[in-house]
Parts: structure tokens; C-alpha cells; sequence
């Protein structure tokens, strides 16, 4: 082993038995210097991670959990409720106390709670511990003092019976409620207080809490972020402040006492750190530069090869001023950012910048390769790119309306149902299915996209669909009927199960068949594949449901009437889209068979095997 081998081993074991400490020591002085505890005022909760000011770094915080002070009260923006006062904040238990603001005009806020759906995605009602609202036909007095608390008389039932109507603790025995009476709600959340050994309980205090609920519409909170929660809840539990390293995007608990003082607790100690971290900054950036350097080569080399013709090649200092110095935002993808902008000939353009990619450049080679030189009407267009020594960036053609997603998924009625009405669906999958037969048949080699999902699937100014991001796509030659993979490739949902395992069969221009079935049962249905609000996964499970219902010819249920036409066309989208998803990839029709089965008969269309292995649990409705 030469010098400069040996010395560079000794850095190496340097860095792994000093570097982690060191590095961990920086980022926690780093966040807690820039994050550090707040308060509105000296009798206010304390403001720290997961909750940030509005003055502070977007880092200090979890999205969707920005605080704000007015005057000395501490405000949160409920996206149902609106302006609260936040009253107490417990992270060990990640409950939050509130009062809206806005109740002070209503006369009764216990109507608003129970009639009203308060929970978000990062907001949901602490039901745990909440009281049950007991309705009765005469007045309860019970023989002992349980903390049963009276309503407000504004409050009413549709039950002409519940003449009075009671708080009840959530311990309370039903022995002591009388036949007369029903729970007409349960769950409903109240304020209690918590201490380091937990709940505070009691009757009398049930009663107080009960009154602020009903007087002053005071509510409890549970919050959960991901990445974020569980790992701040176990630092609170060990008495300790949690932090986020926005480099690793991840949480993390603080040490105890401090690192800087440590760290130079011996001069010897401090001096060698010092050396190591400098040479391997030193090593890390040499490294860096001849592998980025490798890089551009190759993409170069392949830039080459491709040619000069179209789409355009820009400079970084041109792609700047189209995207008009990155000001307009569009949204955050796998890749980087993506921006709106303007071609000097005055066409709009989203303008996609590589700043997140990894691996040596195959997601742009990918792109300028598999999209560069084609033109259909449903694949969205590249007019150009840039490569700049590690500055990359994709141009394309503008979509206005955005993605398929956000109309399938969309918590809004009115912009789903102004979209997704059946002759439309029709036309969506109809496009989609002559973009995906064009790729995979219409082109000189055949283009496997491996990413069908409606958040690829954009719209254009008239609502047709164009597929996008072609970043793990695959050239192969077009009388290839089997191709290998390094690893899997794909979003979870839309995965053909012969990706996972070769048990299923080849991988093949097929399993993009497969994402565009479970694309197409998504937009009949409005749910995502794998629901991440249903707790159970296993008891509903899309495929299963729709197969239920085709075949025993009963309607793919919508939340609006349609009539006998709008559903045949909505149950030929389902047993095409249940032949699509068939486990045994030589079962799926190709997309040129996909394209004439959608514009046919239905009377043609014959109901296809079960798509799944029966997982053999009870189906349960779906919620409609």
C-alpha cells in the first residue's frame, strides 16, 4: 500500500469512529440556533418543532403546522375551524388545545363539532379520551355524582324524543343511564389537561372542561407529520427537544448538554478533528468534481450521438431568463422543481430542473432520448434542455389544467365532477391508451414508460390527456418481448406484480399495461389503490371491489345520478381496466386491443377472470 493509500485509509477510519458525532454536534447547534423556543407571550405554549412562527425558516417546521402570534395569543389556521387560539400544547402527547375565534359569535359550537368533519392531513380530533352526548326524553339526575354535564339548550337532534341532552364522561357506567335515553354521538373531543404522568383527571374536572366546550367551543387536536411525529414524541418522552436535519429530511432528538463544549474539551482532540474534517472536505470534493466530471462526459457523449436537431439545446444563463429566474413555481417532483416560464416567441413553457437526480444522468438521458424526437398528440412535447456541467434542465410544452390527479383525488366535489363525468373518462382513457400504443408500437423502438399514473397523465388547455416524465423509461427493440431490470422501477400501486417477481412472468411493454388499469379503476372509482386514510388495507381492496360489483352487474356507484348510457360507458372502463390488471401478464390485452375495446360495444366486452389472488378476508362497502 503506497503513501497516499495509507494516509487515505487513515482519514477513513478517522471519519467513521469521529465524523458522525462531529456531524451530528454541527447540525443540532446549526437548527437549534436558527429554530430556537418561542413563545407569544410568558403564559403561552411553547412554540418548537413540529410548530414553527411565520417568521421563521420553513425548515423550523412541519408543513402545514405554522403558528402566529396576535398580540399575545398564539393563533393556528385551521383549514376547517380557521383562526384558533391555541390554549395549551402537550408534544409528549401531540395534543393541542384550541378555541376558534369565530365561535365567539355562535351561540352553540357543540352543533358545529358533531355536524362537522374537522379532521385533516394533519389535523384529526383526540376522540380517545373524548365524552358521548346521551339524549333523553326526561331530565337525568343521577343518584351519584358521576361529572355528567348539561348541554346548552340551542343544541338539537333530528330525534324529537331527546328532549334533554347531557356530556357524559368517557368512563361513565351504562348502568346509570336510563331506558329513555341514547348516545346520540360519541367521540367528542375535550380539553383535558395533561401533566409528566399523564392525564389529569376527574369528575370535577370533566365538568370544567365539558362547560369550556360548550360556552367557549374549546377542542382538543392530535397532529402527525411524517418523518417528523414518532421520532419527536419518543425525544419528548426522554425529556429532550427534537430537531429536523433538512439535509438528511429527517427528525432528531437533542443531546444532552453541549456539543461545543464537549468537542473542546481536549485541545489535542479538537486540533485532529479539525485536521480530518478539512482533508475529508478536501477528499470529498476532488472526488466529487471527477465523478461529476464522469457525468458530464457521458452525457455529452450521448448529446453528441443524439444530434443537433430539435428540441432546441439552451444555455443555463437562457433557461434562467425563459423561467423568468425560477420566480414561478409550479410544483416539487422525484427529480427537482418545476417552473413556469415563457419561450422568447412568447409560448409558455414548464420548465423541469434536475437539482434533485441521482445516478449518473439516466433520468435526463431518459427523457431527451425516449420523448426529443417524437410528436403525439397524447405525449407531452420537449422543446428543449440545457446540460451545464451538473446544471440540467427540461422544457416542455405547457399543461395548464395540471395533472389527472388532482381532479381524481380532489376533496373538492365541484372540480372532480366537472371533469370526471363518463363521457369524459372515455375520452381520458381513450387518450392515454393511443399515447401508451404509440410508444409502445409507433415508434422506431419501442418505449416502456414504467410510470403510468395519473400524476403523469397532464391536461391540457382542453382537458386531453398527455403522458409525462419518461425518467425510468426503457428503449428496447420493438419485436423484444422480454427485458431485464436491474431493480424494481415504479410508483407503489401501479407496480405490475411481475416487476416484484418473475414468479408472475416476464417484464414487458405488459406491465405498463397493468399501470394503466389500476390508472383507469382509480379514475372510475375516485380512490387511490392503496387508501392511506383506511386503517385497514386488506378489507378494501379496489380491484376486489370493482370486480364485485362487474360482475354481478351492479353500478360502479357515483355520488351524483348518471343515467343508463353514463353507465354502461362507466362499466365498460371497469372491465377494461379489470383485464388490464391481470396478474398473468400474457392475460392483458395489448394496448392497441386496450384502444379498440374502448371505443366498441359494451355487448362485445366479455367479463375477465378474477385480476387478483383472493385475499380471502370479508369485503367490506366501500364508503361512497
Amino acid at each position: 500500500m503506497g503513501l497516499p493509500d495509507l494516509f487515505l485509509a487513515v482519514v477513513l477510519l478517522s471519519l467513521l469512529s469521529h465524523g458522525p458525532y462531529l456531524a451530528t454536534a454541527w447540525y443540532d447547534d446549526d437548527f437549534f440556533k436558527s429554530c430556537p423556543l418561542r413563545r407569544c407571550s410568558k403564559q403561552g405554549p411553547e412554540i418548537r418543532l413540529p410548530f414553527r412562527i411565520s417568521t421563521e425558516l420553513p425548515s423550523c417546521g412541519a408543513p402545514g403546522m405554522q403558528l402566529s402570534c396576535s398580540g399575545e395569543d398564539t393563533i393556528l389556521n385551521h383549514p376547517v375551524l380557521g383562526s384558533c387560539k391555541v390554549t395549551a400544547i402537550y408534544y409528549r402527547y401531540r395534543i393541542m388545545n384550541v378555541i376558534p375565534l369565530m365561535e365567539s359569535s355562535s351561540h352553540c359550537p357543540l352543533q358545529r363539532f358533531i355536524s362537522t368533519n374537522l379532521s385533516t392531513d394533519v389535523y384529526k380530533p383526540q376522540s380517545m379520551q373524548g365524552a358521548s352526548l346521551l339524549g333523553c326524553s326526561s331530565d337525568f339526575v343521577p343518584k351519584t355524582k358521576f361529572g355528567i354535564a348539561d348541554t346548552a339548550s340551542c343544541f338539537s337532534t333530528s330525534n324529537n324524543v331527546s328532549q334533554f341532552l347531557y356530556l357524559l364522561p368517557p368512563d361513565t357506567y351504562i348502568s346509570v343511564i336510563p331506558l329513555d335515553c341514547e348516545i346520540v354521538s360519541k367521540g367528542i373531543p375535550i380539553p383535558y389537561t395533561y401533566n409528566d404522568n399523564g392525564l389529569e383527571y376527574s369528575n370535577s374536572i370533566f365538568r370544567e372542561k365539558a362547560d369550556r366546550v360548550m360556552n367557549n367551543g374549546e377542542t382538543a387536536f392530535l397532529w402527525y407529520s411524517s418523518n417528523i411525529t414518532s421520532v419527536c414524541q419518543q425525544c419528548e418522552l426522554k425529556g429532550r427537544q427534537c430537531g429536523f436535519n433538512s439535509q438528511s429530511g429527517q427528525a432528531f432528538c437533542q443531546k444532552s448538554g453541549s456539543h461545543v463544549i464537549i468537542i473542546a474539551a481536549t485541545s489535542s482532540a479538537s486540533t485532529f478533528l479539525l485536521l480530518v474534517l478539512i482533508v475529508a472536505t478536501a477528499l470529498y470534493h476532488s472526488l466529487k468534481s471527477k465523478y461529476n466530471k464522469e457525468i458530464h462526459l457521458k452525457v455529452e457523449l450521448f448529446l453528441k450521438t443524439y444530434g443537433s436537431s430539435k428540441p432546441t439545446r439552451y444555455t443555463f444563463s437562457e433557461v434562467k431568463k425563459i423561467a423568468k429566474r425560477f420566480k414561478d413555481k409550479l410544483g416539487q417532483g422525484g427529480f427537482g422543481s418545476v417552473y413556469q416560464g415563457q419561450l422568447p416567441n412568447g409560448m409558455p413553457v414548464a420548465v423541469k430542473m434536475l437539482e434533485n437526480s441521482t445516478g449518473e444522468g439516466e433520468e435526463f438521458i431518459n427523457e431527451v432520448a425516449t420523448i426529443g424526437r417524437i410528436h403525439h398528440a397524447n405525449i407531452v412535447r420537449l422543446l428543449g434542455f440545457c446540460s451545464e456541467g451538473t446544471r440540467r434542465a427540461l422544457i416542455y410544452e405547457l399543461m395548464p389544467n395540471e395533472s389527472l390527479e388532482k381532479y381524481i383525488f380532489s376533496h373538492d366535489s365541484t372540480i372532480s365532477q366537472q371533469l370526471l363525468v363518463p363521457n369524459k373518462m372515455i375520452d381520458i382513457a381513450l387518450g392515454v391508451a393511443r399515447g401508451m400504443e404509440y410508444l409502445h408500437q409507433g415508434c422506431n423502438q419501442r418505449i416502456l414508460h414504467f410510470d403510468i399514473k395519473p400524476h403523469n397523465i397532464l391536461l391540457d388547455c382542453s382537458f386531453n390527456p398527455k403522458i409525462s416524465d419518461f425518467g425510468l423509461a426503457k428503449l428496447c427493440a420493438r419485436d423484444q418481448s422480454i427485458v431485464t431490470l436491474t431493480a424494481a422501477r415504479g410508483t407503489m400501486g401501479y407496480i405490475a406484480p411481475e416487476i416484484y417477481s418473475r414468479n408472475f412472468g416476464g417484464i414487458s411493454y405488459k406491465s405498463d399495461v397493468y399501470s394503466f388499469g389500476m390508472l383507469v379503476l382509480e379514475m372510475v372509482s375516485g380512490r387511490r389503490n392503496s387508501d392511506p386514510c383506511i386503517e385497514s388495507q386488506n378489507s378494501v381492496y379496489l380491484p376486489e371491489w370493482t370486480y364485485e360489483r362487474v360482475s354481478s352487474g351492479q353500478d360502479i356507484v357515483f355520488a351524483r345520478e348518471i343515467s343508463d348510457e353514463e353507465k354502461d360507458k362507466v362499466r365498460k372502463l371497469g372491465i377494461v381496466a379489470l383485464w388490464c390488471i391481470q396478474w398473468n401478464p400474457k392475460n392483458r390485452p395489448s394496448m392497441t386491443k386496450v384502444v379498440n375495446m374502448l371505443t366498441g360495444r359494451l355487448q362485445n366486452l366479455q367479463i375477465p377472470p378474477k385480476p387478483y389472488i383472493s385475499s380471502g378476508n370479508h369485503l367490506t362497502t366501500m364508503i361512497q
